[in-house]
């Protein structure tokens, strides 16, 4: 029987998601449709990032940010949720960690609501629908 040594591949590459030590990229989730929360694990986890956690509104977000600090890489935060929207929360993480990487998510025609996350200290921003392509590239971008 032949095993995986017997083909070589051509393509090995390093998943995205893994540091130079060999471990993951750390992520908490932060969204209130389980759908997106999901897509985003999924997308995630096949290229080697750990998802820590996920929350479902912004203040939950906070909270778990605080809870994970400092074992947490980067953040990707909705903009729109219950309890506490995503500028918002991006405030108090800024607020309370000024290093923090924070990726805004969005729906089309939420600009102004992008361009402010931006101008307080997000590091990048994602449109829905997400591609796996493009949430990689971002995410890739605002850690590295």
């Amino acid at each position: 029987m032949k095993t995986k040594m017997d083909f070589p591949s051509i393509n090995e590459r390093k998943p995205e998601g893994v540091k130079e030590d060999g471990s993951p990229y750390r992520v908490l989730v932060v969204d209130d449709s389980m759908f997106v929360t999901k897509q985003i694990s999924q997308i995630l986890t096949s290229e080697g990032f750990e998802v820590v956690d996920t929350a479902s509104d912004g203040l939950q977000g906070l909270e778990k940010y605080k809870e994970l600090y400092p074992n947490i890489d980067v953040v990707t935060m909705d903009i729109t949720m219950p309890k506490m929207d995503g500028v918002s929360a991006l405030e108090k993480i800024i607020e309370f960690d000024k290093a923090a990487k924070v990726i805004m998510i969005s729906a089309l025609g939420k600009q102004d609501l992008v361009k402010k996350a931006l101008l307080i200290g997000a590091k990048n921003y994602i449109v829905k629908p997400l591609d796996r392509v493009k949430v990689l590239e971002r995410i890739i971008q605002s850690i590295k």
